[in-house]
Order: structure tokens, then C-alpha cells, then sequence
């Protein structure tokens, strides 16, 4: 965290200085937005979160809700995820709070007895390298709170408006601010009131759950099965003789399947019950369960350990079904105009908890279409921009689903040990469980290449870093101040792209690539800093340049810097010291080393950079891997970046 830019200040420095025009007290909805976020779901948050960092853009969030979530809904938090939360500041305050996974133990009917479960193998969660975060358990209702908090905090001190249903729009391209919304006042139990306003926006972006009315505004649809198989889900505090009770269980038995939870504080657990095959003409099935209902199928599941609880903080029942929107605007496949509505998380993808992705791929939803949002808004890119959204996330999407449907119906299934048709023998499922877990780590996003997206022509100088997959953060040492930190850490969520120059063997030295990297990059006028850098603004407000060298940091002389690595800020136009690192490792303490890697394993060799050439690895603003590039390729990043941004 950089602060005091502006010279001295005291206080919090999570709690930025109001933008001019922003006070603590937003004020009531006005008449005109550019963004409006309808609902307070996670993907809602986090495009909350991002664009809070752009007081000049103005942003509404209305939540038909009189209050905040506070319980229920989701809890998984992949390593993804916590990457993403590290960008906005808040990884280490969800750490410290979440529970951990950190095994996963996996039961089965016994072989001698087979009316009573035993544990068949305990493996570790997430594997060793997969990411310097771990998989946690929070939930759904203090993740949202999080990023709210975030977006209140920011200069634009952006906060929720609470009460208002949204029950319409019409659309008129030819004005400034084309959507009009119609929005209805909502009572104390969030049933609207007869009470209507309108507003205009820019762009509307429906958060808004699966029944979303944005989604059914635009036309679109969510297509898919249901499976007819339902389960409970309980949080609950228990007194159980069963041994793993605070460890990730898949518990599978002749009476059917569980999954436990442990929740965060020590206490608190979830269940998930298999409830069985539904009839699709049962329509009151869900209304006729009862908590009591739930708790008993445990028990008989659980056989021979016992589950007394002693309090349901929550619970609920529902249906399997996959379902995709075909669809997550409303131009996308029909006409070439720039969306102007979109859709995110549950209002265009809905699927089975198995998996624990639903609020991880919502809140990616929104961590893509974000900072586009802001590049269009800001001048910065047209807005045919905006087409890449439903093409790139409607890919990940399908990909859920597919995922989600293939393991709902493992862990779903029955023993191998009975006659049932679906029969899935314990290994069956252990073995899914690993090879899916880049998958549910959220590591599986490969972005194709596209206009964000370059080819993998030069991949063989950065093999880590595979082109159109999130930046894989590594270990290095800050030269100026000899801090050991994680690359990937210095990757914040305000709209910037990042290019890390990996440096040959003769790192920053005169006439070497790296240095001359940064000289043309600083001084041709044709680069992509100078034709997309507003003149106005600091020198690295669009592209954030960092470089990697191979030398100790004791070997590098921070006074030969180049310019460019050397930028000078703020009013009072002071150097930025924190640009340059080395790759040296260090024996001692590591802060965010890689839990089953050597310590003498530096980011060259973690992520296969070639030693002799270098390269340039330029990520996207929502840290996915855009190009990677030869030092001396100036052409192709320059023709990259011209490929969708506006000359300034």
C-alpha cells in the first residue's frame, strides 16, 4: 500500500480522502448514472468494489432488500478468489477471519459393515504450487460486507441504496444516457409499495439473482435441466461424535450423500444433505421439508456416529439444476452496437453447491466486466469493448456447468457397494475430486485469444505464464527497501495493466534489453505509453511497468534506474521507489513463500522464464495473462494495446 503521496496524513490508510463533490453521505439516487448495479449479490460487490476506485464515474447500487444480507447462501472461497480479494486489500483480513480447508476426508460404507460409513482417505485440499492463498470458508453475507466496506472507504464513497425493486427499462441508443429504468419503492418485508421512480444510465448491470428481472428485461434466458434431486443445507452448531467434524468431508453411504462444511470461528457447521430423487410434479416438496426432516436423513447417513444439534443459525432446501443464460447482454450475437445491459452470477449461470464455484465464477464475472466498464467510460476504449464480456465469461460459464454436472451426480450417486443404477465406487470420486482441483481452485479460466488476448507464439520464453490464464504470483525481493513480498501482490484492482519485464542475465545494465525496453518504451512517441497515457496524468496511470532482475538485490544500484522505473508522482513529484525486484530467495523468513516448494527456487525457475532472453509478460487489469513477448518485440505490444484502446 502506497500513501502520503500528497504529503503527511493521519489515520486508517484503507479509508481514502473523499474525491471533490463526494462526502460520507451519498446523498439520494440522482436522476442520471453512468453505472447502475441492480443487487448485492457477490458479483454485485465486486463490481461495487472496482468501480468505487473511479469517483469521476458515477455509480448507484440498488438492492430491493431494506438491509444487508446477514446469513445463509454461500461460504466456499477459492484460492482465485483470494487472490482477487488481495487486489482490493482485503486478503489478509479474510484469512484471518475464514476457516481454512486444508484437508479433505472422504467416507464410505464399511467393508465389513456395510449399514455404517469409515473413512477411506484424507488428501490434502489444495495442492502444493496452485497459489500462495489457500482455500477458505466465509460466508456469502461478510464477503459482500468486505467489499462494501471497501467501496464505501474509497474516494468515491460509494454505498448501497437500499429499498428499490428494479421493474423495467427502455432503451434509446441515440441518447447520452440510453437506459431508462424504472424502479419501484420496496416495505420492511421488501414487497414493493405501488411507489415508482425513473432514472437514467449509461450502463445497467443485473446482479440480481436467478430470477433476475434485468435478465427478463432484455430477453434473455436461462436454458438447462433441473436434475429432480434435492438436498438441505444447514448451518448449524452440533454435538457429534463423528471425528472429522472440522474437516471438509464427502461422506458417502447406502441412505445417501453428505458434504461437511466447518464454517469460520471454530464453531459453526454446514451440512449438505442429500434429500434424494424429487418428483418434478411435486411442487410442495421444499414447503413440506422441515429442519427436523433434514437433521434425520443426516443421522441415518451418518450411521454409526450421531449429529445432535443444538441450534440452526440456517438452513434451507433446494433443487439441483444447471442452467446458462444464452446470453449475458443484450446485443450479444444480435447486432453490433456496444452493450448497454448486462447480466452477472446467478441471473445468467445457476448450478449445484457441489462444486463451491457459484459465488467464486459470479464474482470473476464482474472482476472482467469491471475495469472494461471503466476504460469506456473513462475514454479510454470504445465501446465495442464491452462485446468481450458475454465472449469470454459465457465460455467460463459453460464450463462450470459442465463441471457442476459431472460431480453433483458423483457425489450424488450411491455406493458402488448397493444395486443402484448410479452407482460410483469411493475411489471413483476421490479420483474426481483431485483432477478437479485446479478447477474448483479457479485456476481452469483460459481466456482464447481475441482482442484482449494475444497467441502463444513466444510462450516458450514464460511457460508459467500461460496466455490467457490468471498471472501466477511468485516470491521476490523489493531492491529499495529489501522486502520480500509476492509479485503478483503489487497487482491492484484500479483498472491498470501491468507489464513485468523479466530481465536476461545482464538485468538493467547500460545497452542492455531490459533497459532499452524501458528507454523506447518511455521516449518513442509511438509506444503504447505515449499514444494512451493522458498527458495530464501520472506516468504510470494506464500501464503500471515493473521489472524482475536475476541479480541479489545488494547488486543492484538503484541510482542507474532507468526513468521509467523511476516515475515521479503527486503534487510534489516524488520518485516511486517500489518498481524494481529481484528474483534472489531468501533461507529465512519468506513472506507468502508457496507452501511445498524449495526456498531456493527463485520466479525464473518457478515459472520457467528463459534466463538468456528474458521476456515481457503484460496482464490484463483483472491479472490475466494478456501477451508474452520477446524485450526486443516492441511492435506487437504496441499493436496489441492500439487493438482496443483510444489514443489519448
Amino acid at each position: 500500500m502506497q500513501y502520503h503521496l500528497d504529503g503527511y496524513t493521519y489515520g486508517d490508510p484503507a479509508i481514502a480522502a473523499p474525491a471533490p463533490g463526494h462526502t460520507d453521505q451519498q446523498g439520494p439516487l440522482p436522476d442520471q448514472v453512468d453505472v447502475l448495479i441492480v443487487g448485492t449479490g457477490p458479483a454485485g460487490a465486486v463490481l461495487a468494489a472496482q468501480l468505487s476506485h473511479f469517483p469521476e464515474i458515477t455509480t448507484r447500487v440498488v438492492e430491493r432488500r431494506q438491509s444487508a444480507l446477514q446469513r445463509g447462501h454461500a461460504d466456499g472461497v477459492a484460492c482465485r478468489t483470494v487472490e482477487m480479494f488481495n487486489a482490493f486489500g482485503l486478503a489478509s483480513r479474510l484469512l484471518d477471519e475464514a476457516y481454512w480447508v486444508n484437508e479433505t476426508t472422504f467416507w464410505a460404507p464399511s467393508a465389513h459393515y456395510g449399514t455404517e460409513i469409515e473413512r477411506t482417505d484424507t488428501i490434502q485440499d489444495v495442492a502444493d504450487g496452485l497459489s500462495e492463498f489457500p482455500h477458505v470458508i466465509v460466508n456469502q453475507a461478510r464477503m459482500q460486507e468486505l467489499l462494501f466496506d471497501h467501496a464505501a472507504r474509497s474516494p468515491s464513497r460509494l454505498q448501497v441504496d437500499y429499498g428499490y425493486h428494479y421493474l423495467s427499462q427502455t432503451t434509446d441508443r441515440d441518447q447520452d444516457y440510453p437506459v431508462e429504468v424504472t424502479l419501484a419503492e420496496t416495505d420492511e418485508d421488501n414487497r414493493p409499495t405501488g411507489t415508482t421512480r425513473t432514472l437514467r444510465a449509461r450502463y445497467v448491470v443485473g446482479c440480481d439473482g436467478a430470477r433476475s428481472a434485468v435478465r427478463e428485461s432484455i430477453g434473455r434466458a436461462l436454458q438447462g435441466d433441473a436434475q429432480n434431486h434435492a438436498w438441505g443445507v444447514l448451518d448449524v452448531l452440533v454435538d457429534t461424535d463423528f471425528p472429522d467434524i472440522r474437516k471438509k468431508s464427502v461422506i458417502r453411504s447406502e441412505q445417501g450423500s453428505i458434504i461437511i462444511i466447518p464454517r469460520e470461528g471454530g464453531h459453526l457447521v454446514r451440512f449438505y444433505v442429500d434429500l434424494g430423487t424429487v418428483d418434478p410434479a411435486d411442487s410442495e416438496f421444499r414447503t413440506r421439508t422441515q429442519v427436523d426432516d433434514v437433521i434425520a436423513v443426516a443421522n441415518r447417513i451418518m450411521t454409526p456416529f450421531t449429529v445432535s444439534v443444538a441450534h440452526v443459525a440456517w438452513w434451507s432446501v433446494y433443487e439441483v439444476g444447471q442452467r446458462l443464460a444464452d446470453g449475458f447482454d443484450d446485443v450479444d450475437g444480435r447486432s453490433d452496437d456496444a452493450p448497454r445491459i448486462f447480466i452477472a452470477g446467478d441471473a445468467c449461470h445457476t448450478h449445484s453447491a457441489k462444486a463451491g464455484q457459484g459465488m467464486n465464477v459470479s464474482m470473476q464475472d464482474t472482476f472482467n466486466l469491471g475495469w472494461k466498464l471503466a476504460a469506456v467510460l473513462q475514454g479510454r476504449a470504445p465501446g465495442s469493448l464491452l462485446h468481450t464480456y458475454s465472449q469470454e465469461r459465457q465460455v467460463t460459464a459453460a464450463e462450470l456447468i459442465d463441471y457442476d454436472t459431472r460431480w453433483s451426480k458423483m457425489v450424488g450417486s450411491r455406493s458402488a457397494d448397493t444395486t443402484s443404477d448410479d452407482a460410483v465406487s469411493a475411489s471413483d470420486v476421490q479420483r474426481q475430486f483431485v483432477e478437479g482441483g485446479t478447477f474448483t481452485a479457479g485456476f481452469a479460466t483460459e481466456y482464447q485469444p481475441s482482442l484482449l488476448t494475444g497467441s502463444s507464439e513466444h510462450q516458450h520464453l514464460a511457460p508459467g505464464y500461460p496466455v490467457g490464464k490468471r498471472f501466477h504470483s511468485a516470491p521476490v525481493i523489493r531492491v529499495e527497501d529489501a522486502r520480500p513480498l509476492q509479485l503478483g501482490h503489487t497487482h491492484d484492482a484500479d483498472g491498470r495493466f501491468r507489464i513485468y519485464l523479466f530481465a536476461d542475465r545482464n538485468g538493467l545494465a547500460p545497452d542492455s534489453a531490459a533497459r532499452n525496453w524501458c528507454e523506447r518504451f518511455d521516449t518513442d512517441p509511438v509506444s503504447a505509453l505515449n499514444q494512451f497515457t493522458p498527458a495530464d496524468a501520472e506516468r504510470d496511470a494506464v500501464f503500471d511497468v515493473r521489472a524482475i532482475v536475476q541479480q541479489k538485490h545488494l547488486e543492484v544500484d538503484p541510482i542507474s534506474f532507468p526513468e521509467l522505473l523511476h516515475p515521479r508522482k503527486g503534487p510534489f513529484q516524488v520518485v516511486d521507489h517500489e518498481k524494481v525486484f529481484s528474483a534472489e530467495v531468501t533461507n529465512g523468513f519468506l513472506l507468502g513463500s508457496i507452501p511445498g516448494l524449495s526456498a531456493t527456487e527463485d520466479i525464473y525457475s518457478l515459472r520457467g522464464i528463459d534466463r538468456d532472453a528474458g521476456a515481457v509478460v503484460v496482464v490484463r487489469p483483472d491479472q490475466y495473462v494478456a501477451q508474452v513477448l520477446p524485450l526486443d518485440d516492441y511492435a506487437t505490444l504496441d499493436a496489441y494495446f492500439s487493438g482496443f484502446l483510444l489514443g489519448s
